[in-house]
Order: structure tokens, then sequence, then C-alpha cells
């Protein structure tokens, strides 16, 4: 399919760089908007189910995302106070018998660097940074965005892949700022020689704790240690690179078992986010314009599907485009009509998550209780809907 105008991504995260690369690959031309001065991604490791896997798998960069991936043998929980097992599930094999895909962790960065990479490689891919997208108008034929600064350029249509704060977002949907949940991340990174032996975990581990849990799991094939500290505060900012306040979190994991502290004790400089999501909505298309990734449908990290979702978006808007042999407002509708139910589930599924790792009282016995049974950690089996993922090649049948 060829177009004499590109689709105008606006955006050039993961989620932005997964939709250019998708539908270049399918013949079309695509401009790629970021408002920084260069591409990067802000952030430390993500977690990478069954399902998204299976995207890559489409895509055709598994053998890419393998060569900077680690695949931990375990995914864990343990209680933070008593430093008791809640569960184990075990990874590779189990994770491959039930979804035909593994289980991973990757540095954000390298998962980007590779779809940046997919990017520079088509020729129909134009990148572009200092792009700031202020406004945009559209008819029948197309849509003109604005910049910061005046600048206008032309699109068949434009994707709104520019984040919780999106620009795009708030001219389709309208819903204003995003839903604060009251808790907020703070993250870091070591190197293997800087954790001892004895801290060291080779499973991906959430220590769950009342309002608050810490998630740790090695990253780029063992060389670093990722961890992700959160908890219950009214701290407000809108960004992903503030730094944390150590004397607050150590206040906030003052009853946490002896291991969790001397590792927490290990990092000097945090980064902090406060967590957000928004309602799940069913409309965030207007005629040429679509939303894609968390512009669309942003979730809490409990799940770890917020980069996994924006990039089955991708793989559902690049089969709506060719099933509909490129009518980009019925492509749109149908791309749409095939996302808001599994996002909004995601999104809502989520947040009661949340509420599991940050269990108190007798909420956290039965949470211990009943994931100790081993009934709920067979296979992932409450999450199966999640991790058995989609199927492209069925979508509009």
């Amino acid at each position: 399919m060829t177009q004499s105008l590109p689709i105008l991504v606006a955006g050039g995260g993961i989620g932005g760089l997964a939709a250019a690369s998708v539908l270049a690959r399918d013949g079309h031309a695509v401009t790629v908007l970021e408002q920084a001065a260069e591409f990067g991604e802000i952030g430390a490791g993500i977690q990478l189910g069954p399902n998204i896997f299976k995207m890559f798998d489409y895509l055709g960069i598994t053998a890419a995302v393998n060569q900077v991936a680690y695949f931990p043998p375990g995914l864990g929980m343990m209680d933070v106070r008593t430093g008791e097992r809640v569960v184990r599930v075990p990874l590779g094999d189990v994770s491959r018998a039930a979804y035909g895909f593994p289980y991973g962790v990757i540095y954000r960065a390298d998962l980007h660097d590779v779809f940046l990479a997919q990017c520079r490689a088509l020729p129909n891919v134009t990148l572009r940074t200092r792009a700031r997208v202020a406004s945009f108008t559209q008819d029948d034929h197309g849509v003109v965005v604005t910049f910061e600064g005046g600048e206008t350029l032309a699109g068949a249509a434009l994707i709104g892949a520019d984040g919780l704060w999106s620009r795009v977002r708030e001219a389709v949907v309208g819903d204003g700022k995003p839903r604060v949940s009251g808790h907020i991340a703070y993250r870091a990174v070591l190197k293997r020689e800087d954790v001892p032996a004895h801290l060291w975990d080779d499973d991906v581990t959430l220590w769950g704790g009342e309002k608050t849990h810490l998630v740790t799991y090695p990253l780029r094939r063992g060389e670093l240690f990722n961890l992700v500290a959160v908890f219950h505060s009214d701290k407000y900012d809108e960004g992903w690179n503030t730094f944390g306040d150590t004397a607050e979190l150590g206040e906030r994991f003052a009853h946490a078992v002896p291991r969790v502290k001397e590792l927490l004790g290990k990092i000097e400089t945090w980064k902090m986010w406060v967590l957000c999501d928004r309602e799940p909505v069913k409309n965030w298309t207007d005629r040429r314009v679509t939303l894609l990734g968390d512009a669309a449908h942003p979730m809490l990290q409990y799940l770890a599907q917020g980069a996994g979702q924006a990039i089955e978006d991708a793989v559902v808007l690049s089969e709506a485009l060719r099933f509909t042999r490129g009518n980009v407002q019925e492509a749109f509708q149908k791309y749409q009509a095939a996302r808001y139910l599994r996002t909004g589930r995601v999104q809502l599924t989520a947040r009661f998550y949340g509420d599991i790792y940050h269990a108190a009282g007798v909420q956290r016995e039965l949470r211990n209780q009943i994931f100790q049974s081993g009934a709920e950690s067979a296979g992932f089996a409450g999450l199966k809907w999640m991790y058995d993922g989609i199927d492209p090649s069925r979508l509009f049948d």
C-alpha cells in the first residue's frame, strides 16, 4: 500500500516506534514526531509476558529482543514483613507449555532501541525530533498538525502515542488530567558486582507489604539488578525522572525484613514517578485521528502490561489498515472496537492487583492463603485471558 501523505505518529516511545515500524513494513509512509531533542527511553526494567513475545514473533524481532532480554527461572511473591513465601510460579518451560512463548524481562531502553533500529532500517520511516504537537485539524482527506513554534505538517492520519499526558487525547477524548492512584514508585538499577550474593535473586520477585511493595529482577542477561519500590503517597509530579527521597523510602519500609532493608540501602539515588491511570473509555478515535498505548488506555504497572498493550495496539492497527485496504477512518474504528474491552480489562485488573500486593489485615491473610494453596499459580491461572494474547490473523475474520 502506498499513499501520498505519511501517517503521522505523535510520540517516539516504544508504542509509537512499534506502530511506525509495523505500518512501514506494510508499505505505509510514516513520520514519527518526538518532542525531545533525541530518541530515547527513560526508566529501568519492564516485564514481558508471553502475550508480548507472541507479538515479537509476529513482528519478526524475537532474535533481536532475545539478545538483550533476561529469562528468569521463576516469578514469585514474598511477604515483606515476615519473609514467608506467598507463591512462586516456575517459568521457562511452564510458560512455553501454557502459551507457546516465554516470560522475560528487559531494560526499557534496550527494547526501545530494538524498535528504533527497525524504524531506521526502513526507508519509508521519517524520524523527527523537537516536534511537539500543539494542535491539529482534519478533513476528509487528511490531517494537519501544528507544532509548538507554529510549523505545520500534513499527513494522511494522526496516531497519538504521546503518553499519559497526551495532547492528542486532550483533543479527542477531553477527559482532563490522569487519575492519580495515590501510589508512588522509586526505581534504581545496580550492577551485578554491587549486589552481594545473599541479596541476588535470579527470579522476578515481589515483596508485598501493607501499602508497599518491592520488585527485583536481573536485567541484560544478568549484568544488572533492577529495583522498583512502590508505596502510598500523596505526592504528585508530572514526569518520570524526579529524584526520590531516601528518608521517606526508609520510613515506608521500616517494618520490612532485614534482607529488603539491606537491599534498599544499596541505592544512594532513586528516580521516582507518580502512578496514574485513567478510566477506560470506549471511544478514543475521531475520524482520521486515533490513540495508542498510554494515550489510549494508561494503566497502573501492577500487571506489567503497559508497553505490551501498546505493542498489541500497533499490531491490531496495522491489521485493521490491511483489512480495510488503507481506508483510514474505517480502520481506526475497527482497531478501537477490537481493543477497548481487552485494554479496559487490563486497566481495571491492574488496579485490583495493586490492592492484592498492598494488602493488610484479613485481606493479607486471605491473599497468602489463596496463593500458597497453589490454585492461582498453575500457568498463571487467573491471568490466562491476558497471557493468551491475541491472534493477529483472526482479528477481522
